[in-house]
């Protein structure tokens, strides 16, 4: 049975795909979950639309995104942190901390796109990316400095 995809389905396909699937996995799976369209010839239009639409709202998603890569280029932020021997931090700087930091700089930036492979533990400056759209990344500047007590 043919069957136009709604999403994407692991091992099957993506989003506005047109597959060949068996009937019964169709039957009582895809299409009472809401994963599929029978192929016909109205829904084969009906998901052209959609895939024009996804294609403007990505395009225009990505141009925000690169507009906010441009600013965010030339921000740093920096951190004031209580620091041991050998310049180790008492705590660490997490993407949470760093999403918080560009908060009340006014860039309102979800902590789960900030790409810090392990949370910061030492005095020093790092450039930390930040992925705004799949094929956007930008990078900040973290100032971490030792405070003077």
């Amino acid at each position: 049975m043919e069957v136009i995809l709604r999403e994407t389905v692991p091992s099957v396909g993506h989003a506005g795909d047109l597959v060949k699937v068996k009937a019964g996995y169709a039957r009582n799976y895809l299409l009472p979950k809401g994963l599929a369209y029978p192929a016909t010839a109205g829904n084969k239009k009906r998901v052209e639309a959609e895939a024009v639409q996804r294609a403007q709202r990505s395009a225009a998603e990505k141009g925000d995104a690169e507009v906010l890569a441009e600013k965010l280029a030339t921000v740093s932020v920096e951190f004031t942190v209580k620091a041991g021997e050998g310049d180790k931090l008492f705590g660490s700087i997490t993407s949470a901390d760093i999403a918080e930091r560009l908060g009340t700089l006014g860039y309102q930036i979800d902590k789960r796109i900030i790409e810090l492979e392990e949370p910061i533990k030492m005095i020093g400056i790092y450039k930390v990316p930040i992925r705004l759209h799949t094929e956007v990344k930008a990078e900040v500047r973290v100032w971490v400095v030792k405070e003077e007590s």
